[in-house]
């Protein structure tokens, strides 16, 4: 028994943060951001937004694309490193606002690493036997821990989530073996220093901007790079197939030279590489499910999909996963109405 991707959901917030509107507020400019990074713009949430807000909206845009029915999910496991509040968990608020009421909810926090973790989940429990449909997200309101003062880090982060579908399958599709790792000696390169049981809240630590991200580019580039790069060829290996056998990569979006150095590290052209970056920024837990809800429509069936991710903790893995039969999607239909005697067709 297999756990396959069968529906996909996505969505970002509507307001865009350019490249040239941090660069009124940081020492920076448009072409530096763009060259370091291979980011434009990404989107930014409304205060009033949180992450449960974006993962519902996911999911929403899941279950009515797909007609899927909210209580035949079974479980929701929540990838965040942004969640709405330090208790309670973030997926039991989730599963209240999209209806699903039969599905028990679990928070995961692998931070960028977040989404894969929790699909390896999933799929466990699916090939278990026990389950057999669970919605996996991967959601993060970054915008509400990023420093807009810090050029380091404010360049980088976008808010956004994905969601996906696993369901059962007696068919060879569907995710194959993972590798994950875990480093924890680098966890001061990337971390949010306060908030936790470490630090708790306190005026000094708020004086301080102790509640928002900090990070040691450099040393987490070359981290990065070197690690998924290792581990997607561990991990091409594991399930008995060559490099170029492998048809889409979809990496972790946080830097486009990072991106660029695995492909090249594993000698995989680039055309075989999704990107968003350009558009979205460092989601973090939402950059795989955005980057499978954006380039959906060029997957096909059997083709071999290479997912890569590195995070905070450090964390790291991949996993290769055979892209099977989606759902069959909600018809679109068209109407023609007046208006102003004016004849124009709509949607719906």
């Amino acid at each position: 028994m297999n756990a396959v991707i069968t529906a996909i959901g996505g969505y970002v917030p509507p307001s865009i943060l350019t490249n040239k509107k941090i660069s009124e507020t940081v020492d920076t400019s448009e072409e530096w951001i763009e060259k370091r990074t291979g980011i434009k713009e990404r989107r930014i949430a409304a205060k009033d937004v949180a992450t449960s807000d974006l993962a519902s909206e996911a999911i929403a845009n899941l279950i009515k694309k797909y007609k899927i029915d909210p209580l035949e999910i079974e479980a929701l496991v929540l990838a965040t490193a942004t969640p709405d509040y330090i208790l309670a968990p973030t997926a039991s608020l989730v599963c209240e606002k999209s209806g699903l009421l039969n599905a028990f909810g679990v928070d995961l926090n692998a931070a960028c690493s977040g989404f894969l973790y929790a699909l390896e989940m999933a799929a466990n429990m699916i090939e278990s036997g026990r389950y057999e449909k669970i919605i996996v997200v991967g959601a993060d309101k970054m915008s509400s821990i990023v420093d807009y003062e810090d050029r380091n880090t404010c360049i980088l982060f976008g808010d956004g989530a994905g969601a996906v579908l696993l369901e059962k399958t007696t068919s060879n599709y569907g995710l194959m073996k993972s590798i994950l790792r875990t480093d924890g000696s680098g966890t001061s390169a990337l971390l949010v220093p306060a908030g936790g049981s470490r630090k708790p809240a306190e005026m000094s630590s708020i004086l301080h901007k102790m509640h928002y991200l900090k990070q040691d580019g450099s040393f987490v580039f070359k981290k990065a790079v070197a690690s998924m790069a290792s581990v997607s060829q561990e991990v091409i290996s594991k399930n008995e197939l060559q490099t170029d056998e492998i048809d889409w990569v979809i990496p972790h979006q946080a830097n486009l030279r990072i991106i660029n150095a695995v492909s090249e590290n594993l000698n995989i052209n680039s055309e075989k590489v999704k990107v968003n970056i350009d558009r979205y920024g460092n989601t973090t837990s939402a950059t795989i499910p955005l980057c499978l809800w954006d380039f959906v429509d060029d997957f096909e069936e059997g083709q071999n999909l290479l997912i890569t991710t590195f995070g905070a903790g450090f964390s790291w893995g991949a996993t290769c996963l055979k892209w099977g039969i989606m759902r069959e999607q909600r018809t679109v239909k068209s109407r023609r109405i007046n208006v102003r005697k004016k004849s124009i067709l709509v949607t719906q």
